[in-house]
């Protein structure tokens, strides 16, 4: 392509794809080193050979380009390619900026003329490096919008979709791939448009409209990314000149066991250019204020999902693709260094060392990581019967031993509610009643976790189904009083999150968080976080089957303690269980802390309790352990 000197070499679709010209007509480029010969046809022309337009190659990199008058905004298109075996082929455009609606494959030529009103949003983001995050208050709604409220465009989904998170409180919204993808049921995950949105939910127009809603709501928006991997599809990438162009053309790199696809030879510059100029272009031309990289860990391990004699070593002798860990920093430093306050977020599930630490400390460059861990270990305790659970302590307690490895990201994400793993509610024993008790206790638990948080869509009404792309959710389940009550418990919870530094001022930080008197017998967990003010917060967590009265917990100091949020208020369906708008902490020192107190929990349920040390001698103040 055109090489890596310079930022042009990562902003292609400047140069690739279809562009349409201010007199008319439409330029067209494709990169295609190994073809003979390439054309172009479309609604233009007949499609056919005999009304194809001969492109030009520039041998120098590959590129074939031509000019077509009669071409024009809105007309599909497909590439034919002759390779060097003399077979032509016929394929889509990599750089297509718009699809047709699966399963139709042609390419579509675009142009936009959308007009953003999101100025103070960016400028308020660029105020920050996106590190500082997560030293500031982030909660994320996850979301596959073609099945949030099936039959919603892009436009529905901006006044509906909008509104919902907004009273919802999260202060983020991600998106499971928006780009474009033959099969619904992959949800995106196997993409053949790195530079089209899916046509399913309309026009890249509406997108736009979409994400600026959000930024004028105040809320930020991810976009879920694949560089791992990509389908077959013969109109697609797979051998698009003729030879394994985009994907390895050794099978023992270049196909996925486990999903059927190809992998990317990020190994090749050209490669690798595609796929940074697609990350920048959902920055630049949707303005995403992240990016979150699927699959991390199949790109980083060459023995992925393989058998002994299905891989072949590096060069050192290990398992690790360093093609693909220089990739991953050129990624993320490109991001960083163009714009960085945009966030990069890796999923990365087998504990690959310094995933969020700079390449400078021989880390890969992103900026956090989805906590896995957290959501088995945690998934793992509350499935069971609460007569259980004290059996299962240890996995309760073991996301606290590795809570600081990484900067992480807490996720009860689509890939816990589908083929077979039932919904969350489902997942939690009991009747109705308790299983949306139980699930009030996790999320309060969850924010109060150190790192952020994300739920996916139909968790804040406690769905009962387990989730289907193709049913959509079940909105049935959010017209009751009960699961009314845990969308305001959600709301409450973000509102009081935001406001207290404790729970992320000092996110980073191993020395801001305490967790006195884990009881393994009484299914209680207490968790003590504290600010940068002398502020502190104590969530007390009863995963028993019963509410426990007059329990004691140990306090950092004495003095009242506010309730700040009890899930077992009947505002949010509970029992009515709480402690009267506070506590009263006195100097009794309990599980080695200097101070205690009584308090009263409901079945399930978990109470915030907030103080600041100033209004109490110092010499009951212990804020750094």
């Amino acid at each position: 392509m055109s090489g890596m000197n310079g930022e042009g070499a990562r902003r292609l679709w400047h140069e690739l794809g279809a562009h349409p010209e201010p007199g008319g007509g439409v330029r067209f480029s494709v990169w295609a080193p190994n073809a003979t010969r390439v054309q172009v046809d479309g609604d233009f022309g007949g499609w056919d050979m005999y009304s194809a337009v001969d492109l030009d190659c520039d041998w120098s990199n590959g590129h074939w380009s031509g000019f077509v008058p009669k071409a024009s905004v809105a007309d599909r298109y497909k590439f034919r390619i002759l390779g060097a075996d003399g077979q032509w082929r016929t394929r889509a455009d990599p750089f297509a900026f718009r699809a047709e609606v699966p399963p139709a494959s042609a390419s579509v030529v675009c142009e936009s003329d959308y007009t953003w009103g999101d100025q103070d949003w960016l400028a308020e983001r660029g105020r920050y490096p996106a590190h500082d995050l997560f030293h500031r208050p982030m909660s994320i709604y996850e979301v596959h919008l073609p099945s949030w409220r099936p039959g919603l465009d892009y436009r529905g989904l901006a006044e509906q979709l909008v509104a919902h998170v907004a009273e919802l409180g999260f202060t983020h919204v991600e998106f499971l791939p928006v780009m474009e993808h033959p099969f619904g049921g992959s949800w995106g995950y196997q993409t053949t448009g790195f530079f089209a949105p899916t046509a399913r939910l309309g026009d890249p127009d509406g997108l736009r409209l979409l994400v600026d809603r959000f930024h004028q709501a105040g809320i930020g928006v991810l976009f879920d990314w694949v560089p791992a991997h990509f389908p077959r599809d013969e109109w697609a990438l797979a051998r698009f000149d003729g030879t394994a162009l985009y994907e390895h053309v050794d099978p023992r790199r270049g196909e996925h066991p486990d999903w059927g696809s190809l992998v990317f030879n990020v190994g090749r510059w050209e490669v690798r250019d595609f796929l940074i100029s697609s990350a920048l272009y959902w920055i630049e031309e949707f303005h995403a204020d992240g990016i979150r990289v699927d699959a991390v860990s199949s790109m980083l391990y060459l023995d992925y999902s393989r058998e002994p004699g299905q891989w072949e070593p590096n060069v050192f002798g290990g398992n690790g693709d360093l093609e693909a860990i220089d990739f991953l920093r050129a990624l993320t430093g490109t991001v960083r260094h163009l714009h960085p306050d945009v966030l990069m977020i890796a999923e990365e599930s087998a504990a690959w060392p310094g995933v969020s630490a700079p390449p400078e400390y021989g880390g890969l460059g992103f900026h956090m990581k989805w906590n896995l861990g957290w959501m088995h270990d945690t998934l793992d305790y509350v499935v069971r019967e609460p007569v259980f659970r004290r059996y299962h302590h240890d996995e309760l307690m073991r996301p606290t031993t590795y809570a600081f490895m990484e900067r992480f990201l807490l996720v009860l994400s689509h890939d816990e509610v589908v083929h077979g793993k039932q919904s969350l509610a489902s997942k939690i024993p009991g009747d109705r009643w308790q299983q949306l008790a139980g699930l009030r206790g996790l999320y309060a638990y969850q924010w109060a976790f150190p790192g952020k948080q994300l739920l996916f869509m139909g968790a804040e009404f406690g769905q009962r189904a387990e989730w289907s792309e193709e049913r959509g959710l079940d909105w049935d389940d959010a017209d009751g009083d009960d699961t009314r009550g845990l969308a305001r418990l959600l709301s409450d919870v973000n509102k009081v999150y935001r406001q207290s530094p404790a729970l992320w001022a000092r996110e980073s930080d191993p020395l801001a968080v305490r967790y006195p008197g884990a009881d393994r017998d009484g299914n209680v967990i207490t968790v003590l976080r504290f600010g940068p003010d002398g502020d502190a917060l104590a969530c007390v967590v009863n995963f028993s089957g019963m509410p426990r009265r007059d329990y004691r917990i140990g306090l950092p100091w004495p003095g009242t303690w506010t309730e700040a949020i009890n899930t077992d208020a009947r505002v949010y369906g509970g029992a009515g269980e709480g402690n009267l708008g506070g506590v009263q902490a006195v100097a009794e020192p309990l599980n080695g802390e200097p101070a205690s107190a009584a308090v009263t929990l409901g079945a399930g349920a978990a109470v915030w309790l907030t103080s600041t040390y100033t209004e109490y001698p110092e010499d009951h103040i212990d804020t750094d352990g």
